[in-house]
């Protein structure tokens, strides 16, 4: 369970890391309401997730999905640099992830 509580708080990271631009420096009610939301989010599962997986690990694996995910919005959606080196050090960070996952036994 809790490398689905990872992954679930990695995913509200990519969302608060998107909007986060919106807010204008926090200066927009509802833009950092909704990042407020799932900053807040993204912390509790995180914490879930470290019951059963070591914090070093999961803090590792929880920016990984989260710089990942928003560096695919920012490709996608914003534009941003689609270069073959960009995406190689992406791939770079996709393998630490994967590894950590199948290196890692989990707390009981």
């Amino acid at each position: 369970m809790g490398w689905i509580f990872l992954l679930l708080a990695g995913g509200c990271e990519i969302f608060y890391a998107a909007a986060m631009p919106r807010t204008d420096g926090f200066t927009r009610l509802w833009p950092s309401v909704f990042c407020a939301v799932f900053i807040c989010l993204s912390m509790y599962l995180l914490s879930l997730a470290t019951r059963t997986i070591p914090v070093g690990t999961a803090y590792a694996v929880w920016v990984g999905i989260g710089a990942l995910g928003t560096a695919v919005y920012g490709i996608f959606m914003l534009g941003e640099d689609r270069s073959a080196l960009r995406i190689f050090c992406f791939f770079l960070i996709f393998a630490g992830i994967v590894g950590l996952k199948f290196l890692s036994a989990e707390k009981h």
